[in-house]
């Protein structure tokens, strides 16, 4: 995909087509959500759409909506499910709708200072090009800035990635990364209803290992 025709491709459609292309990652999200009364207890799936609702507010992410999810009582795989579809969706948001997200508040100069910094952070990043899809992937897993459907779409673009191979990397990134807080989560769930003080020594040890995972990377992003 060329990264000009990213920028700019959706300035020459028609304002039906535009309408369309809006309003289609949120009718899958909304029709995901009416289709989890399926699955769970009503109250259970209007809980799900707010969480939904809030993954898309700062601070606010998988690391804190998915253990908040499991312990008001929705299944693991739900919160898997519903969040990384959240991403793929907003990838696809960001291919049908660029020139939108470039005119909204916060996001567009954003995106408008990360595409700038494109070579640098490229070069930075070399086994981006490298392993390409799978890149893309292990970028929306690792805990850099900007990993989410956004960063990873504009990524995926600079890397000249086609559509097709950018939702699928996000789809591969997001539900590895929401696997590993989901089962984490469960894990320590049962631990704490089995003994109070071996699952918040465990709880502790996840922190732990996150903020130094989060160290790691950030000394990473930054350099020697």
């Amino acid at each position: 995909m060329d990264l000009k025709g990213f920028l700019y491709g959706d300035e020459k459609i028609p304002p039906f087509f535009l309408a369309a292309r809006l309003l289609l990652p949120f009718t899958i999200a909304f029709c995901f959500f009416w289709g989890s009364f399926l699955l769970v207890p009503e109250e259970s799936a209007w809980i799900l759409g707010g969480l939904m609702i809030l993954y898309y507010v700062p601070p606010a992410g998988k690391e804190s909506i998915i253990p908040l999810g499991i312990a008001l009582g929705i299944p693991w795989w739900l919160m898997v499910a519903a969040l990384s579809m959240l991403d793929v969706l907003t990838g696809l948001f960001m291919l049908l709708n660029m020139g939108i997200a470039r005119r909204l508040p916060y996001l567009g100069p954003w995106i408008s200072r990360f595409i700038a910094s494109g070579d640098e952070f490229m070069k930075k990043r070399p086994w981006l090009a490298r392993w390409r899809v799978p890149g893309v992937a292990l970028f929306v897993v690792l805990p850099f800035q900007g990993t989410g459907g956004v960063g990873a779409t504009i990524v995926g673009v600079m890397m000249g990635l086609s559509p097709a191979e950018i939702l699928l990397a996000i789809g591969i990134g997001g539900t590895t990364e929401c696997l590993l807080f989901a089962l984490g989560s469960e894990l320590i769930y049962r631990l704490i209803l089995s003994n109070l003080y071996i699952g918040l020594a465990a709880a502790a040890l996840v922190v732990l290992a996150a903020i130094l995972a989060f160290l790691l990377f950030r000394k990473m992003e930054n350099g020697p």
